[in-house]
């Protein structure tokens, strides 16, 4: 099946799903952070995350710069093995590779996705989705995960902002129950501060590196070589190695709580 760039459409679904809270269950409310599931209808189906945090003293548009920024990601992003641009497709989509540490015993996973990104006046969109390219097959040692919809939506409130990540992954393999409850109760809040954290350091080190270089806001800056859509095609689940992990128990696992230096309030 052909991959589709997202539309205008497709951008207004993601934006209803974050802002709209029918159907959703709070998981975990604190400081600042909220972290809900999705009902589900049958046990069967991805579980579905929405994240929101308040950024104060964090302008719209540095959290955009941020989240585009894969220079800067590799500093602040501890879970990320790897991450590199494969191609454009358009001035406001590309396809990228991202390999993620996953806490032990686990297998690590890595995916193949189609982003695209839309400024909408002061509030910014960027989602994606997982494809399959032909140069970039499964690697040995990772499982390769499917991303079924995955984004963040910006809200500009002047000097502050609100950070909205919504996630539908199928991680491949039949993860144990303790992961799942880890993810939302634990490692979703973590993550969505240690993004916070970054975007209040991100202007003074973007300064000290390449401080006009933004391709996602100027189109001419982009050198990655172009991408014919055709070449691409959907990654679906079933086609995927599964791997079963739910015997995996939690004495084995480990999920560390510390901070990395860099993420520590300094």
């Amino acid at each position: 099946m052909p991959v589709q760039i997202p539309d205008d459409s497709d951008f207004n679904s993601f934006r209803e799903q974050c802002e709209n809270l029918e159907g959703w269950t709070v998981h975990y409310n604190k400081a600042g952070v909220t972290v809900w599931c999705r009902d589900q209808q049958e046990s069967k189906t991805v579980q579905k995350l929405k994240m929101k945090i308040v950024c104060k003293d964090v302008t719209a548009e540095t959290l955009y710069d941020v989240l585009h920024d894969t220079s800067y990601r590799k500093k602040w992003d501890t879970n990320m093995i790897d991450t590199y641009d494969i191609g454009k497709l358009t001035v406001n989509a590309d396809v990228g590779y991202y390999s993620w540490r996953c806490p032990s015993p686990l297998k690590n996973r890595d995916f193949i996705t189609l982003r695209s990104w839309l400024p909408l006046g002061g509030d910014y969109m960027i989602i994606n989705y997982s494809v399959k390219h032909p140069k970039y097959p499964q690697k040995k040692d990772y499982v390769r995960g499917v991303s079924v919809q995955t984004g963040y939506l910006i809200k500009s409130n002047g000097d502050n902002s609100t950070l909205y990540y919504l996630t539908q992954v199928d991680p491949k393999g039949s993860l144990p129950k303790w992961v799942v409850n880890k993810v939302s109760q634990f490692v979703a809040p973590k993550a969505m501060k240690k993004i916070y954290k970054a975007c209040l350091k991100y202007p003074e080190w973007k300064r000290k590196h390449n401080p006009h270089l933004k391709p996602w806001l100027y189109p001419e800056q982009n050198t990655l070589p172009s991408i014919n859509p055709a070449e691409l095609s959907l990654q679906h689940a079933d086609s995927l190695e599964n791997i079963d992990e739910s015997g995996l128990s939690e004495e084995k696992g480990h999920i560390s709580e510390e901070e990395d230096s860099y993420s520590k309030e300094s």
